[in-house]
């Protein structure tokens, strides 16, 4: 199923109302579902690759602890962040300025590329570690258990 954006998000606690979120594909409510998103923003950084390694490094820790709790939202939101963690960090090390599409153009005309390789090996280091997340087990489980519970059609 589809995320739903008509949800009250901001009065909405999924930790109390896990049977509200859905997946979405990729980091579709990243920075709207609580308390998970001011749990984990905190620490998600990328500017050079010590502070990716070091941000990185965070949230798989929490990603764990939400695993060890069973709390498949959480985790979810974790490898939600070390994804964004990847393509932020891939934008910017394509395009100076974070921007992928020319600003005043309505096709949408790409930028040229103008390759940073510090932001490419921030990009490298989060991207390890949200394969990681995305391909553990135990998150592989919760995540057919959520979807099974709550989101079949």
């Amino acid at each position: 199923m589809a995320f739903d954006y008509s949800l009250d998000f901001k009065n909405i606690d999924f930790r109390q109302h896990p049977d509200l979120y859905r997946v979405g594909k990729g980091e579709q409510g990243v920075l709207l579902v609580e308390p998970y998103k001011s749990e984990i923003l905190p620490y998600w950084r990328f500017k050079t690759p010590d502070i990716a390694k070091e941000s990185s490094q965070k949230i798989y820790e929490i990603f764990l602890e939400y695993l060890d709790k069973d709390d498949f939202i959480g985790a979810d939101m974790a490898r939600k962040f070390l994804q964004m963690g990847y393509t932020r960090s891939r934008r910017y090390a394509n395009h100076k300025s974070g921007r992928k599409y020319k600003q005043d153009d309505e096709k949408k005309e790409i930028l040229p590329y103008d390759v940073d390789p510090v932001k490419a090996e921030s990009a490298a280091i989060f991207k390890t570690k949200w394969i990681e997340a995305k391909t553990n087990d135990k998150y592989l489980y919760l995540l057919t258990k959520h979807k099974q519970m709550y989101e079949t059609t």
